[in-house]
């Protein structure tokens, strides 16, 4: 198996991240990461942040990462929306909350190299009902091709329909073995909205996602 992250680049990186309420009852969302930042905690980027008033807070494990021929230190390839993904370096899961509710669907590509699982909860940090269950497959470099660069290159779209209104969702799996790009709030097809401008992402064109937290060292079984 193959790390995100080079374990040089693990320390310091661990930052709180609490993302207020907005409108996400009644709108889909794409949330691309694109504008985090390589190896930055999430935080209140889509909570008043840079990446817009959308609600939505993640929990303090919760970081982006920039695809190592983007300049960061992702070993990712073919994402599916410019550099920069979402992924985990502690703990079994990363919590995402929105205060607000949403509902309908919840969609996300994904790139693990280990088994997980993501749950949707009708209360926040996961507590509550669980509405919904989807289960990843190990797949992180089946069938890649274009990008000659970064193991983790296959990135899978799945997504789920689900009744009541959800509050959080946890991202479970490995530590540094499992991301997720265009999370898409509202919807079961992943990307499927219009994505929302990320001022963030047009200051720093050029610098792509930050998916860095991909090392490329092999685990050993």
């Amino acid at each position: 198996m193959y790390k995100f992250m080079t374990r040089f680049a693990r320390l310091g990186l661990f930052a709180a991240l609490s993302l207020g309420t907005s409108m996400l009852a009644h709108a889909d969302i794409v949330l691309t990461f694109e504008g985090v930042g390589d190896a930055i905690a999430i935080e209140n980027y889509y909570n008043g942040g840079a990446g817009g008033n959308l609600g939505v807070a993640f929990g303090s494990n919760a970081l982006g990462v920039i695809d190592s021929d983007a300049g960061g230190i992702g070993n990712i390839a073919n994402e599916p929306s410019a550099n920069t993904v979402m992924f985990f370096l502690s703990g079994s899961n990363a919590y995402m909350n929105v205060a607000s509710g949403f509902t309908n669907g919840f969609s996300f590509f994904y790139s693990s190299a280990s088994a997980a699982s993501v749950n949707v909860y009708d209360g926040l940090d996961g507590t509550g009902n669980v509405l919904a269950t989807l289960n990843l497959a190990n797949q992180y470099n089946l069938n890649c091709s274009g990008d000659p660069n970064g193991q983790f290159c296959n990135w899978t779209p799945v997504g789920v329909t689900f009744t009541g209104t959800a509050k959080s969702v946890g991202f479970g799996g490995t530590a540094n073995y499992v991301a997720f790009d265009d999370v898409t709030i509202g919807n079961s097809i992943p990307g499927n909205p219009v994505m929302v401008p990320e001022p963030s992402a047009i200051a720093i064109a050029g610098f792509g996602f930050a998916l860095a937290c991909f090392g490329s060292k092999r685990r050993k079984a």
